[in-house]
Order: structure tokens, then sequence, then C-alpha cells
């Protein structure tokens, strides 16, 4: 919806985190957590409730972030959609999107929000660049986030673990200019 703070899409609601949203968030997306969101998003596999409930409440009082939640159409908290680290000064911000449950992927949620993110970095926040990193063995997070209009701007070889090998950091970014013209 234009000029609001709340998204609809196919029964799929994405709306800002509230305090009040925090044991759900727990119980719903980290209790357990899937192996594939730790993998992907490089994290440990088990947090305790206190850990991720105070990390929520933190994260919802934070003025340089923009905390979204997805909700599937039962309401039950299945995605994350973040604004971090804004540079107020430089006019720039970390993005970061989790899917959390299985059922919700594959959906184009993932590129929905990401281009949701754009609108609130580019007309709410009046940022001139959104960044993120991704993995390499994480291509579909990569097609996401390049169907948003991301362009990859580097690779950090080698820099995580993952499993028994290494994997690259690949490092990607639109500047609002990209993301105006190709809303034209």
């Amino acid at each position: 919806m234009p000029g609001s703070e709340y998204w609809e899409r196919d029964g799929y609601i994405l709306r800002p985190a509230r305090p009040g949203d925090a044991e759900g968030y727990y119980v719903q997306c980290f209790s357990p957590l899937d192996p594939e969101v730790a993998r992907y998003t490089d994290c440990k596999s088990e947090f305790t409730r206190e850990e991720v409930v105070g990390a929520f409440l933190r994260f919802t009082a934070d003025p340089d972030r923009r905390f979204y939640l997805l909700l599937d159409p039962e309401g039950r908290i299945v995605g994350e959609n973040v604004i971090n680290e804004i540079d107020w000064d430089l006019k720039k911000a970390n993005y970061r999107v989790a899917i959390f449950s299985p059922t919700a992927r594959g959906r184009g949620l993932g590129t929905w929000m990401a281009e949701q993110a754009c609108v609130v970095a580019f007309e709410r926040l009046g940022l001139h660049r959104l960044e993120l990193d991704v993995y390499s063995f994480n291509p579909r997070a990569r097609r996401v986030y390049e169907k948003a209009g991301f362009r990859r701007e580097g690779i950090l070889r080698d820099s995580i673990r993952d499993g028994e090998g290494y994997a690259d950091d690949i490092l990607m970014a639109i500047l609002e200019e990209e993301w105006r013209a190709a809303r034209l």
C-alpha cells in the first residue's frame, strides 16, 4: 500500500515488527531454526529464548534499523525483512532478508520483500545506497537480489567456511537512481 508500512501479497503480510511479536518470533522462527536458514545466514543453529527475544526487543527499538515481519495467511511469522546499519550521513544502509519457513519459499516473496525494502530505503528514508552480501552457495538469494535491481560489486574470495571448504562472499548494492530508473 503506497504511503503505509503494511503490504499484502497473495495473503502474506509484510509489516513492521512490534515488541509484542518477540515471543512468536522465537517460537515460530527459531524453535527450531531451519538448517538452511542457519547455513545461508552463517549463524549458529540453536538459540535460547532469551537470546532471540532480547535481540528482537533491541532491534525493534533501534533507530538505525527498519525491521519488518512476513506473516503467512494464517498469521504465523515466516520471514523478516531488515534494513539495518543505517548511516544517515552517507545515506546508506545494509539489507538482509530471511524466509524462515520452507513452505513460504519459492513463491516470489523474497523478491517482493526486497522491492518493498527499496521503497522504504529510497522513498521513505531518503537513502542513496542499499547494500548486502550473499554467499556463493546461495544462488536462489542472488537471483532474488538481481531481480530486485541489486548489482554485484565485488567478491570476497574464500572468506567464509561452508562445511569442509571455503566459499565466496558476494557484495551487491542498488543505488537510488538505479532503482528509480528501473521503476519507469
